[in-house]
């Protein structure tokens, strides 16, 4: 399941969304398992306590799913409102609600309990016997829980946030590690140009501006598949202007779905450790090999270099692999996947994440 951070939200409401199928569903089990055990708690060892187990199985859970869909139908009839509210006064809030509409609930079910219709049909001897004590235990009840939960929620998101942070912060760090040494390599190499052909010059500064503000944009969370790509190769052509017949790269991207939705500085960051650790130490260069495909609904990613023999005097720089994993992970959760290391006389990086559309992305 495509994690909630990749269509982004209020980030004051720490609920989750209970308008969709998924909560609905989570909500149903979490009330048969509670009404399981509320009926095996009751139970005594009396010949008849079977069919007492089932009666009152069937009592509890019906009592308990109305006011598990009730409460869910509330929430996200007012999520809009919550959104606006500060997290005090929006726990405050769904506390209150919530809370009435379990004293609204039990109080329904005691009158249709003692109506004639219940007395008329032999019923009423599964319904509460005191309308007051009912009321309030369920109310103290709901309560304690829905605190609990509110906190559990709270706390989750606070420590989702954390991470979002953490995740972003490492992307700014990895922009900022990107810009010094290629840039300056970047700037030698068209300052050698305009010398030799100008109109090379202005199409590798025109793919330069084109690479710094992919980079460097901060607007879009996700981006195309295929742009991803289109910045990646900005990045080869660059270099290939650097390294020349040295740097060879072969793409075997035909079967990835263009229109995939993934995180940007996902492939570009790969592309250059890949020829800054494997090719450019190498005298006579080598060829970074990327190939990609789409198997079910996971796509695969694969980028081998050649290793290098002088590799291990060069300080390797984890950040951008790190920061690809932790960012995968925080989208996709354990459907993601991200395998590097040596293979013999290569270098492997794997990565492997669900196929997010467009349309997932607007919970279409």
């Amino acid at each position: 399941m495509v994690r909630q951070a990749l269509r982004g939200g209020a980030e004051s409401f720490y609920l989750p969304d209970f308008c969709g199928s998924g909560a609905t569903l989570g909500i149903v089990l979490i009330v048969e398992l509670t009404a399981i055990v509320l009926a095996l708690a009751r139970q005594g060892g009396h010949p008849g306590a079977a069919l007492d187990f089932w009666s009152d199985l069937a009592r509890t859970s019906l009592f308990l799913l109305w006011i598990g869909l009730v409460c869910a139908a509330l929430l996200c009839w007012t999520r809009k409102r919550l959104e606006r509210l500060t997290v005090a006064r929006g726990s405050a809030a769904v506390l209150a609600l919530l809370t009435a509409a379990i004293a609204a609930i039990s109080a329904t079910a005691y009158f249709i309990g003692h109506s004639r219709l219940a007395i008329g049909a032999g019923a009423a001897a599964f319904f509460p016997s005191a309308a007051w004590p009912f009321v309030l235990r369920n109310v103290g009840i709901g309560f304690v829980i829905i605190a609990v939960a509110l906190r559990y929620f709270y706390v989750t998101h606070q420590w989702r946030r954390n991470i979002e942070m953490r995740a972003a912060a490492q992307v700014h760090a990895l922009q900022a590690r990107i810009r010094p040494h290629f840039l300056f390599n970047s700037m030698n190499t068209i300052a050698s140009l305009t010398r030799s052909d100008a109109a090379l010059a202005e199409q590798a500064v025109q793919d330069l501006a084109d690479l710094f503000r992919a980079s460097l944009s901060d607007q879009r969370q996700t981006i195309t598949l295929e742009e991803e790509l289109e910045v990646a190769r900005t990045y080869q052509r660059i270099e290939e202007l650097r390294l020349g017949r040295r740097l060879r790269v072969s793409w075997d991207v035909d079967r990835l779905p263009k229109g995939a939705r993934v995180p940007g500085l996902l492939l570009q960051p790969l592309l250059e450790n890949a020829i800054y650790h494997g090719i450019e130490p190498r005298p006579e260069g080598g060829t970074v090999r990327i190939v990609g495909e789409l198997s079910g609904d996971l796509i695969t990613v694969v980028v081998r270099n050649p290793v290098s023999e002088r590799q291990s005097q060069r300080e390797g720089n984890r950040l951008a692999l790190a920061n690809i994993r932790e960012r995968l992970a925080l989208l996709y959760g354990e459907l993601a996947l991200v395998k590097a290391g040596r293979f013999e006389d290569e270098y492997i990086v794997t990565l492997r994440f669900p196929h997010v559309r467009a349309h997932d992305l607007n919970g279409k």
